[in-house]
């Protein structure tokens, strides 16, 4: 055993420290979410706005800054001006004089001429030449697209203990649910002894038939075994270079392949679960953010010691004007983000982000309205997600007939109605 992997000294803070400063993550950010529809359809997922203030990327980096992971890699490729901008804005604050960095890594064809990011591991080997530049021991792949609080020192420090080329971060979802994920079936000491790729008929967990452990899309290598292994794979004319259907499988049979379970590196008050999201579906990321204007909800935003950090404009606070009887600016069990004008106008469990204007006499209801959109007079909305910079006519309603909405708009399974500048016949050549 090695003096870095001796009993102790891996949980001492210090050296969990030093681990930390002696990795690299890189954050896989160019997938489209398809699943979003029309709000991926000018912004990559990870650019998705989120939370009132912030977009679903800002999660996975202030897990890197918070656990003083400072050298970070973001893979970008799908439309990706947006996020693109986004970093350049929020995330410039880190000192490379100190050595530390967010670098922004878009699809290059810099292998082959021909081929852009093929799969998730061909997006890491892509960029070898620079992770080798940093010199790391470890490096931390992680998706750019889910919404959690995580601290990677503890899952770093249980890789390094138990002497692991390979450590996947997991959790246990619902069996019906798990055909989404990778599962794995693990041994006493948490060695993983098979993994299975969105496979149709997963294993459940020992003792528990109705769940399943998914992996979370997030892996610590050592550093020199990760190199190694994308080599490998980049050679193999019959591999889809992606993780979860290739590199981690072949590691799982071969190598010391661990699962560390999300509850024991997640950042959470002692009263709540372990939260984790992945946003993909527009139902899934409506119940995310209607969540957050809970009196108590499952993720606290409002942690100092775990700060979600980003970018936002340079606004002036929330205003709320009017107090007529019928014409009263008010939230109930709502967000507001600045910049925001609320002009006698009512809002019930809603959530408006920056530079948003509610004019008077409308109602809004269990809606998520995106930045710099307009809402004229006499308008009534229910469940819905309005895209950025909408401009809603005078006595537009929305989300009470399903069957009429559908003939403009996209209306889950659910009844989530969703609304873009596309389906209300307005240009989109504006900025996302």
């Amino acid at each position: 055993m090695s003096s870095a992997s001796k009993p102790g000294k891996v949980h001492d803070p210090r050296f969990i420290g030093q681990l930390a400063r002696s990795t690299f993550a890189m954050v896989l950010a160019g997938g489209r979410g398809s699943r979003l529809h029309e709000l991926t359809d000018w912004r990559s997922k990870p650019a998705v706005p989120f939370g009132g203030k912030f977009r679903i990327i800002d999660f996975t980096l202030s897990n890197c800054v918070n656990s003083g992971v400072r050298r970070v890699g973001v893979a970008t490729q799908y439309k990706a001006q947006s996020l693109i901008r986004h970093l350049q804005l929020g995330w410039s604050f880190l000192d490379g004089r100190l050595g530390e960095f967010i670098e922004i890594m878009p699809a290059q064809q810099q292998v082959n001429e021909t081929q852009w990011y093929r799969g998730t591991a061909d997006a890491v080997f892509q960029n070898l030449r620079e992770i080798r530049h940093a010199i790391p021991e470890y490096v931390l792949v992680l998706s750019g697209d889910h919404v959690y609080r995580m601290d990677y020192g503890r899952i770093l420090s249980a890789h390094v203990e138990r002497g692991a080329d390979l450590t996947v971060a997991c959790f246990a979802v619902p069996i019906k649910d798990a055909t989404e994920f990778g599962v794995m079936s693990v041994d006493d000491e948490g060695r993983i002894q098979e993994f299975q790729e969105k496979s149709a008929n997963p294993k459940p967990m020992p003792g528990n038939p109705d769940m399943a452990l998914a992996s979370m899309g997030i892996y610590v290598f050592n550093a020199r075994f990760l190199f190694e292994q994308l080599l490998r794979d980049a050679d193999d004319p019959k591999s889809s270079h992606d993780f979860g259907k290739d590199v981690i499988p072949h590691c799982v049979k071969r190598y010391r392949s661990y699962a560390q379970n999300f509850e024991d590196s997640c950042v959470s008050e002692p009263d709540k679960p372990a939260y984790w999201r992945d946003v993909g579906t527009l139902d899934a990321y409506w119940e995310a953010n209607m969540d957050l204007v809970q009196v108590t909800p499952q993720l606290n935003l409002y942690d100092k010691s775990w700060p979600i950090w980003t970018w936002q404009p340079q606004s002036p606070p929330a205003k709320f004007v009017f107090d007529d009887e019928h014409r009263r600016g008010s939230a109930i069990d709502s967000m507001i983000a600045g910049g925001c004008i609320v002009s006698g106008t009512t809002l019930r469990r809603s959530m408006l982000f920056s530079e948003v204007h509610v004019h008077s006499y409308s109602h809004i209801e269990d809606s998520i309205v995106l930045p710099n959109v307009r809402i004229g007079r006499n308008c009534d909305i229910k469940k819905c997600i309005i895209d950025k910079n909408c401009k809603i006519p005078d006595g537009t309603r929305i989300g009470f007939d399903q069957e009429e909405d559908r003939k403009r708009f996209h209306v889950t399974p659910s009844g989530i109605t969703l609304v873009s500048r596309v389906m209300l016949g307005q240009d989109v050549n504006v900025i996302r």
